[in-house]
Order: structure tokens, then sequence, then C-alpha cells
């Protein structure tokens, strides 16, 4: 199994469009914002070991995306929602990052 993406790579990929990215749900529609959840699903759907850490609900959106499911299409059209799953998952992996584990791994 790839051992990539792993959360270096998401917080880098944050990195390129904003310091801090807890509040971009916030934020107006900018399409610098959507090419940002394009490239996160598409990390997302990679096997990696991170990856399969995440909670499911980050991967099985992704993949649901990508695949064209209409309900998540026309989900993830509202700016609302991918701005608010792109916050999510930058607090997550930084969380994680910065405490260590997994929300996997508890009660483990």
């Amino acid at each position: 199994m790839d051992q990539k993406p792993d959360s270096d790579d998401y917080l880098a990929l944050f990195g390129r469009y904003k310091t801090d990215f807890g509040d971009v749900y916030l934020e107006p529609e900018d399409e610098r914002f959507r090419l940002l959840f394009d490239q996160v699903c598409r990390m997302l759907t990679k096997p990696s070991p991170f990856n399969l850490s995440l909670p499911e609900q980050f991967r099985a959106t992704a993949f649901r995306y990508l695949d064209g499911d209409p309900n998540t299409v026309t989900h993830m059209s509202a700016i609302e929602n991918r701005h608010f799953m792109l916050s999510d998952l930058f607090d997550y992996i930084h969380l994680v990052q910065t405490m260590g584990g997994s929300w996997n791994q508890q009660g483990r």
C-alpha cells in the first residue's frame, strides 16, 4: 500500500491556499476553494494508511462525489457544504497531527 498521502501532504495542500483554514466555511465562493475541494477529494480516495485512519465520512463523500453520485454532487454543489467539509477536514488533520492518534483508534 502506498504511504501517501499523509497528514503533511494535506496540510501542505491547505497551506497553499490559506494559513488558518478553520473558518473557510464563512468565505464566499472562490475558484481556489473549488479547486482545493477537488484536489482534496482526489487525495482522500487514495488507499494510504493515513486516509484509512480518517473518519469514513470524509472518504465516502469523496468517492461518491468523484463517482458522480447525484445526491452527493447536489449536496456538494452548495458552496457552504464544500467549505464546511474542507474546514472540518483541516481541523481534524491539524488536531490529529498536534495531539497524535486518530479518531478511528479510540477505544482500541
